[in-house]
């Protein structure tokens, strides 16, 4: 039986908050976060991109990053201009530093990409940059 004075809470999928940070591209809801009383040093949640899509160009400020590769295939890019380019699939792990400037791609035609995401604090920074800063 769970009280009002529970150390655990479920979020179930249906109370994801798609009411956090964006980035143009891709969907962040929110399931571990301040927002549903959960008093936290993290934040956890869902990123999907759809097929064929790519995010734009974040940095999450101070925070780290790790994320899990629930589903899909993506193609990540860092570094001078975007230059470094890696893949992760489903079963891997991800993990960005704080302040480093990333692009996410969903090469697939008819998959989107889903991950789980942890961050080091406990609401998301997302700093878009503009789109040109990368050709």
């Amino acid at each position: 039986m769970v009280t009002e004075f529970s150390p655990i809470r479920i979020v179930s999928p249906a109370e994801f908050d798609p009411g956090t940070a964006q980035t143009p591209g891709s969907v962040r809801l929110a399931a571990v976060a301040p927002q549903f009383g959960i008093q936290s040093a993290l934040w956890g949640g869902l990123f999907e991109v759809k097929p064929g899509a790519r995010t734009g160009i974040p940095h999450h400020g101070e925070q780290q990053t790790i994320a899990y590769v629930l589903s899909g295939i993506c193609a990540v890019r860092w570094g001078v201009r975007g230059r470094i380019r890696a893949r992760a699939k489903a079963g891997d792990f991800i993990h960005v530093p704080a302040f480093l400037p990333h692009m996410e791609i969903n090469p697939s035609d008819s998959e989107p990409f889903h991950w789980v995401v942890v961050r080091s604090t406990s609401t998301p920074i997302v700093v878009n940059l503009p789109d040109d800063t990368w050709p």
